[in-house]
């Protein structure tokens, strides 16, 4: 059971940081919303195709992992909760499944059965039997069969007083999280009213063969989503293995680290009336322990139980390229322009299918960097996979074939039958609230603030020199980095590869930003070109308090939008004097005496911040102006990490922005590293000034 437990003993190179994959996704839906045993079998079918997008090992006999996401069928459930275990189930929807991976240890699992049993009790739920999932373990490899879990499905009934559908799932939701964060030894695949999802370490022909529920007529769904997964930089596990509990995706999320920091670091601002006493119990939103996929399934399950429509909830983590794209309305941008001050795109190549059982829907990411097909059948059947014939379809009966397209949504809605489009989708939710007043009246942008009659900060030649001395300047850097980027716009091209020295093995004093190095993608994905494809890419930021996501209000938007972190001297001139009800600006300073220690210096920082958040600020300057030969100024990396990292544990970071002013930064590696950790904008001064001494000497 270790390959199915949270704590893992990591030894060797391996890290969980590596974890990426690039697989097959498919669904079959009956839009009108009619279950049938033919989608459960289409949907393996089209797993079972994909067998080139899916791992295996040396031997050839485990698979990486497959899966399938199903409606909970009323008709197969009903007759087997009668058969095996004597309960006669009621109406559909009025008791929930739970797929669980127990330990294969007896005492173990006992436990973990007794202790849910108690959660579930105590959040007012009431279980009616557990049952063995019939397997056929005699099809899998050796390797699945030496780790694999015993798998049970527990039913529970339907609290009196508890609607049907979301508020039944949201109980389940919260037993569930209070369990998982109370038995690490145990994974919930699923547990739901409305779907449940098979899936394991098999190889694709397996997943049929394994679970004999998928064989009876009587499974009946009208939603099917499968999932063959080739882990590239991973080890498979059973719990690894897609569905999520909302989603299977193909391809990887590059900004995922950040992306979940900061969803942990948001959890002091979110509020939800629908989790109301709950919430304690549910936080953290994410599992970082999880693949980067399982974190945008945490992320989207807590939107949608915290009362988000999971359409909109897709909306806003993948959202598509808006600002630059005259294409779209402009109530569609404003909307999106309303949910970035709070929610940053969770970026990568990815097809992403989704469903809450109700809904299915699909999204591409914004670059299209992972395909997606469609045909939509005369009998009203949407089929949807990563490449076309996955399944065998008679052209006769085809009404449309379709791509999905980058940045573009497709939903099928089975209780309304019908097929949403992504215009008539996107302008519902973008009607919903007027979005473009608030900005209007909340949102300030840099360049609309005044310049304040202040003379910019500039040092002469001869102190100027003993500022680049201090900050370790070289005569090579400024000729061949600072120069060329500043005649140029662009970064100085160098030869492939690098030859010097790691930063730790070299004898030459280094900066802190060459101890770090660049993640970059893993999984073919080709580079971007920011400059071509402009429409794609931004650098807009948004400085101030972050507001309740799960809550739409015009003073969510109070922020100020800047279209690049690079500030000038004048920039940082407006934010320092602006008069802006809701912003308070304090500079903290990132100096210490040269006898001081480090230590000691870094926890007088942390006391400065907590003094100027305490007085009222929300927009905290970092500033090393003023080193001397008795002052010294903190690693500019090291402060901002830092204190971005006390501002975490205190629960204050999404209360004030943290912007750096600093003679330090001078190359595109130190802005990437300071950006990295969570600096909202920089003013590289001194580096500013080295290009107007440049200009001076008639080298620029």
């Amino acid at each position: 059971m270790e390959q199915i437990s949270n704590r893992q003993d990591f030894k060797g190179l391996y890290s969980p940081q590596f974890e990426h994959d690039n697989c097959g996704i498919g669904a079959v839906v009956n839009i009108n919303g009619i279950k049938t045993h033919d989608t459960v079998a289409n949907a393996l079918t089209i797993v079972e195709t994909l067998e080139h997008r899916a791992g295996k090992d040396a031997e050839g006999k485990t698979g990486d992992g497959v899966g399938i996401l199903l409606q909970i069928s009323h008709k197969f459930f009903k007759k087997v909760a009668q058969r095996d275990l004597g309960i006669k189930l009621l109406a559909e929807r009025d008791y929930a499944v739970g797929m669980f991976f127990f330990p294969q240890n007896e005492l173990a699992r006992n436990q973990a059965k007794k202790m849910f049993e108690i959660i579930a009790e105590k959040e007012g739920l009431e279980i009616l039997g557990w049952r063995n999932v019939p397997s056929n373990p005699d099809v899998l490899g050796k390797r699945a069969v030496e780790c694999m879990p015993h798998i049970m499905q527990c039913f529970i009934k339907r609290p009196k007083g508890v609607k049907k559908g979301l508020p039944f799932d949201r109980k389940l939701y919260v037993a569930r999280r209070v369990f998982e964060q109370s038995n690490e030894d145990t994974y919930v695949v699923s547990l739901s009213s409305r779907t449940i999802v098979y899936k394991g370490m098999f190889l694709v022909g397996e997943l049929r063969r394994f679970f004999t529920d998928l064989q009876d007529p009587d499974y009946e769904s009208a939603i099917a989503m499968v999932h063959s997964r080739f882990s590239t930089n991973t080890n498979p596990s059973w719990q690894r293995a897609h569905p999520n509990r909302m989603i299977v995706h193909n391809g990887e999320i590059n900004t995922i680290r950040g992306n979940a920091d900061k969803m942990l670091a948001r959890e002091e601002t979110m509020k939800s009336e629908h989790l109301k006493g709950d919430l304690d119990k549910v936080i953290p939103v994410v599992n970082t322990e999880g693949s980067d996929s399982a974190m945008l399934d945490n992320t989207l399950e807590f939107l949608v139980m915290s009362g988000m429509e999971l359409p909109l909830a897709v909306m806003i983590t993948i959202p598509e390229p808006w600002d630059r794209n005259h294409t779209i309305s402009q109530k569609k941008k404003d909307f999106y322009q309303y949910y970035a001050t709070m929610m940053e795109p969770w970026d990568g190549p990815a097809s992403i299918l989704f469903s809450d059982g109700d809904i299915m829907g699909a999204v591409l990411d914004r670059n299209g960097l992972r395909p997606s097909r469609y045909y939509i059948t005369d009998d009203n059947n949407l089929i949807l996979s990563s490449e076309v014939g996955a399944l065998p379809i008679d052209p006769a009966k085809i009404v449309t074939k379709e791509r999905l397209r980058p940045g573009k949504m497709l939903l099928v809605d089975t209780v309304q039958g019908k097929l949403i489009d992504d215009d008539e989708l996107k302008e519902y939710y973008a009607s919903k609230q007027p979005y473009g007043e608030w900005l209007d009246s909340n949102l300030v942008r840099l360049k609309d603030l005044k310049i304040p009659n202040v003379k910019v900060e500039e040092h002469s030649y001869d102190e100027r020199q003993r500022l680049q001395k201090a900050f370790g300047y070289t005569y090579e850097e400024v000729m061949t980095s600072i120069l060329p980027m500043a005649k140029n716009a662009t970064e100085p091209i160098s030869a492939m590869g690098t030859d010097s020295p790691l930063a730790v093995l070299s004898k030459e004093p280094q900066p802190l930003f060459n101890y770090f190095k660049q993640l970059f993608a893993q999984v073919t994905n080709p580079p971007i070109d920011a400059i071509r494809e402009e429409v794609v890419t931004s650098t807009t930021i948004y400085i101030g308090e972050d507001g309740n996501i799960l809550e739409e209000k015009p003073e969510n938007c109070k922020v100020i939008k800047i279209h690049n972190p690079i500030l000038t001297s004048t920039d940082i001139l407006k934010i320092k004097n602006m008069n802006i009800n809701g912003f308070k600006v304090a500079t903290v300073p990132i100096l210490y005496y040269k006898n001081t220690s480090l230590k000691k210096a870094i926890n007088r920082l942390f006391i400065e911040t907590d003094k100027a958040f305490s007085e009222g600020a929300n927009i905290i300057i970092l500033s090393d102006r003023g080193v001397d030969e008795n002052h010294l100024a903190i690693p500019s990396l090291l402060a901002v990490s830092a204190v971005h990292q006390h501002l975490v544990v205190t629960k204050k970071r999404t209360s004030c922005a943290i912007i750096l002013e600093s003679g330090e930064p001078r190359e595109v590696h130190h802005f990437a590293t300071l950006l990295g950790y969570c600096a909202i904008a920089i003013i590289p001064y001194l580096a500013q000034e080295t290009i107007h001494e440049l200009i001076a000497d008639d080298l620029l």
